[in-house]
């Protein structure tokens, strides 16, 4: 049991509502849910009467919930007075790739902010290997990013595989394949990927996963960023490979498609030096593995 297990079941009893709930704990309602539920088997007893509406507590909920209501105070008060005396205040720079902003990222640092108001967080897009030497140098503090770079200075520790997905234009008759798509199917079509450069890059990778399979694309165009990518898409121009996450771009006759090769995924990394060990870092690994668990996204913790 965890503090933020406290807070989403006290914020489920004081709104009667696991909806509204969800809206001001900003998630999903169903992980929510399951986190009430999980609480509850670890308990071994309800915390809720079913059925009821509003939604009450039964008569152990609501004595765990006066326990918890004191115990996050206590926390919050001890948090607060601890950090009022002993911490100036400090910037936490973080570096990022910018296809990561259209998955959880956004909301992984927004969570990071609240559960740390006394630190200042900046955010810097930078390609892989900007990230690197940013790093090495102190520039930033951390960094998120998909490409493996191996350096005896550096910590990458990968935090999910994100599934890749094609995009293609409405009228293609492989936007027809809803199901899905396998890398041999697309080898032979006009690929768009990005970036054009640095190397190594999303680009490279999706070089190699073609090789990995033993395939060898042969009508390859390198642009800039995703978003040129995807916008000669939308006007037919090819096909371009992405993480599931940019299917939140949205251009008009524009589909997403699953590739079905159990390879086809991408990694996220979180980054830091090779010595780092303190308290935000620790903290922000934190916010990572809650949006997580909240998306019910699978994930072997690591400690550093």
């Amino acid at each position: 049991m965890e503090l933020r297990h406290l807070r989403y079941f006290v914020t489920v009893v004081e709104e009667q509502s696991f909806t509204k709930a969800a809206e001001k704990l900003f998630i999903a309602q169903p992980p929510l849910s399951r986190q009430i539920q999980n609480l509850e088997t670890e308990l071994g007893t309800l915390l809720f009467e079913r059925g009821s509406r509003p939604l009450k507590p039964t008569a152990v909920g609501h004595f765990f919930y006066q326990q918890a209501v004191k115990l996050l105070s206590s926390a919050e008060q001890l948090k607060s007075i601890t950090m009022r005396e002993g911490v100036i205040k400090r910037t936490l720079t973080i570096g990022f790739g910018g296809s990561l902003l259209y998955g959880l990222l956004p909301r992984v640092v927004y969570l990071f902010r609240q559960q740390q108001p006394y630190l200042k967080i900046n955010m810097i897009r930078m390609n892989a290997m900007e990230q690197v030497e940013a790093l090495k140098e102190g520039r930033i503090d951390a960094s998120f990013g998909r490409v493996r770079i191996s350096d005896p200075l550096i910590k990458r520790i990968l935090l999910r595989e994100e599934p890749l997905m094609m995009a293609v234009h409405a009228s293609h008759a492989l936007a027809q394949k809803k199901q899905g798509v396998k890398l041999e199917e697309i080898v032979d079509e006009n690929l768009l990927l990005y970036p054009n450069r640095p190397k190594p890059s999303f680009s490279t990778q999706m070089k190699g996963l073609f090789s990995e399979y033993g395939l060898e694309p042969k009508n390859l165009t390198l642009v800039d960023d995703i978003h040129l990518a995807l916008g000669l898409v939308a006007a037919g121009e090819g096909l371009c490979i992405v993480p599931e996450s940019a299917k939140t771009i949205q251009f008009k006759h524009l589909e997403y498609i699953p590739i079905l090769d159990d390879a086809a995924v991408s990694p996220v990394f979180l980054i830091i030096r090779n010595a780092e060990d303190n308290e935000y870092i620790r903290s922000l690994f934190d916010s990572v593995y809650q949006v997580y668990d909240l998306e019910a996204i699978k994930y072997d913790r690591q400690i550093f």
